[in-house]
């Protein structure tokens, strides 16, 4: 089945949840450097965590039956540090990934996935490690994800989450979302191209 990747505005994500345990999970990990002359990003799920789930034959969270379709990752502490490689984020996204909830995250892991229409949402360690139990506890419980309450949340649960505050409004505006902007004002864009002289009746 064809994945819908994120468009628009992201104000609500729903979906069951897996972890990743671990602090300071690299870019490398997530996605080795051998898969970063690909042509496309459009084969880079397929090897999200490849060396990691190679080693566990298996048994990688990636790779376990009960994890398949799911859509939000539980990370622990500076997730995505390393190399600014944005096939990270994009082999996140193209395996199912639609949310990351962890303690704290590089950088420009963050801003990759911003790009992406990826919420890198935090929380405290004490809430972190507590999700995660919950997730491994029941794979299989429906999560919901509410930007404008900062929460994620099933039918016992609540859980607060933080964001700064431009990443939260490009998020839910839309604003994160350059393509679909641009192709939104086609037509502002093909009357601006008209009037420019530079552009237009050359003697």
């Amino acid at each position: 089945m064809k994945k819908e990747f994120p468009k628009g505005e992201i104000n609500v994500i729903r979906g069951r949840s897996l972890v990743i345990k671990g602090d300071d999970i690299d870019t490398d990990r997530i996605i080795p450097a051998r898969f970063l002359k690909c042509v496309s990003f459009s084969a880079l799920g397929e090897q999200v965590f490849a060396d990691d789930r190679k080693e566990l034959a298996g048994s990688h969270p990636f790779d376990l039956e009960q994890n398949k379709g799911a859509n939000i990752l539980v990370v622990n502490d500076n997730f995505g540090c390393g190399s600014s490689r944005e096939h990270a984020p994009q082999a996140l996204m193209r395996w199912g990934i639609r949310l990351i909830i962890g303690e704290s995250f590089a950088e420009i892991f963050f801003g990759n996935c911003l790009a992406l229409g990826i919420p890198c949402m935090t929380a405290t360690k004490q809430e972190v490690s507590k999700l995660q139990n919950l997730v491994n506890q029941n794979p299989n419980q429906i999560w919901d994800f509410n930007l404008q309450d900062l929460s994620i949340y099933n039918q016992k649960e609540s859980f607060k989450l933080n964001i700064e505050k431009g990443a939260y409004e490009m998020l839910y505006s839309g604003k994160w979302d350059a393509t679909s902007q641009l192709l939104d004002a086609e037509e502002r864009i093909n009357n601006t191209v008209k009037n420019l002289p530079y552009l237009n009746n050359f003697t």
